[in-house]
């Protein structure tokens, strides 16, 4: 009897970069249903979303910034030459991932050739590759190495895929009705996004979230739920008292998809470029992404209802998928495309979608 085929899934970034994959994964599953998927990752949260839809037949989570090294490398090993297939899920143009891919040893490693730091960082080591086109949204970008790696062309992408369960449903339910919420115009924000490579000057600043919200909360009765992982519990609570109204709840949940099912009770959901941005787009909730210096070819909210806020310069976008920190080139005023985004520019965006 002839084998199954089994992929290896690299989903070793974020929890954004993660849900971008889903619709992929759902084309090799529709593509390949005999063939056996396992997704490796390193991040808890980005295991409860594979967890959760059921694509993967095998979810395998390995920290590999905590176990260090020797310990790292024994992993790696643990898994060489049981896989046929590998995929880095883009965007992971890091050396780290493409030493890891190459030592699993499948023999197609499927990745974007990216058209910056390609060698550097060790893009050579994939041998079934896709050249990146900054034209392309991230999702795009994964369909079109699966549809390398397996030789078939998909036929329709579908949305970012998420489940919750009965248990996020009652959360959420309980939470609109112990804070009498129940048909209140409410509206998420998320003022955070990753910190790492410099990643905070992407951060719409949070005195600009309180001035909007003031406004949202006293011309529009609008009641802000202010979303946000633990590490963000100083941000949420330094703008919930800079707006300083019974209006504004600090959204405390134990998980992801507790927070997502919440998100689905939003009118609207204003963020930065961020992982609970895609969250949101997963639920079909009406999203103002606040963007500066990122692509929002590469990242706009995925086939769901959105209108960005942001400005246009003759130096935009200049984010780029790379290793290096974000820097930015202006000799004026560094990152001027989020520091100069101002409040009547964004709240202008939200009239019209309320409207």
């Amino acid at each position: 009897m002839k084998k199954n085929k089994k992929i290896l899934v690299l989903a070793l970034s974020g929890i954004g970069d993660a849900l971008m994959f889903t619709p992929a994964l759902n084309f090799i599953k529709q593509a390949e249903p005999n063939t056996i998927v396992d997704v490796l990752v390193m991040f808890r949260g980005v295991k409860d979303i594979y967890d959760r839809i059921g694509l993967a037949d095998n979810v395998i989570f390995f920290d590999f910034m905590k176990e260090g090294a020797a310990k790292s490398l024994k992993f790696v090993f643990s898994l060489r030459n049981t896989y046929d297939y590998s995929i880095n899920v883009y965007p992971s143009n890091r050396k780290e991932y493409n030493i890891i891919s190459f030592l699993i040893g499948a023999k197609k490693r499927g990745a974007v050739e990216y058209l910056r730091c390609f060698y550097s960082e060790f893009g050579f080591l994939n041998n079934c590759r896709v050249k990146e086109n900054d034209f392309l949204h991230n999702v795009e970008e994964n369909i079109k190495i699966c549809e390398k790696l397996l030789g078939k062309k998909a036929e329709t992408i579908s949305p970012l895929i998420l489940k919750l369960n009965n248990s996020d449903e009652k959360f959420a339910n309980d939470y609109i009705l112990q804070n009498n919420l129940q048909d209140k115009l409410i509206i998420g924000i998320h003022a955070g996004c990753s910190l790492l490579k410099n990643h905070i000057q992407r951060r719409w600043e949070p005195e600009k979230f309180i001035q909007l919200s003031k406004r949202l909360v006293n011309e529009k009765n609008a009641h802000i739920l202010l979303f946000g992982g633990p590490d963000e519990t100083e941000l949420k609570d330094f703008i919930k008292t800079g707006i300083n109204s019974t209006n504004v709840y600090v959204v405390k949940s134990s998980s992801l998809t507790q927070s997502a099912a919440l998100m689905k009770y939003c009118s609207l959901f204003i963020s930065n470029d961020s992982g609970l941005m895609h969250i949101a787009a997963a639920m079909q909730t009406k999203l103002i992404p606040v963007i500066g210096p990122t692509s929002l070819n590469y990242i706009h909210p995925w086939k769901c209802d959105y209108k960005p806020a942001t400005i246009d310069l003759e130096c935009s976008p200049c984010f780029i998928y790379s290793p290096r920190p974000l820097s930015c080139s202006r000799k004026d005023v560094k990152f001027k495309c989020i520091k100069e985004l101002s409040v009547e520019k964004v709240y202008s965006v939200v009239n019209k979608f309320l409207s």
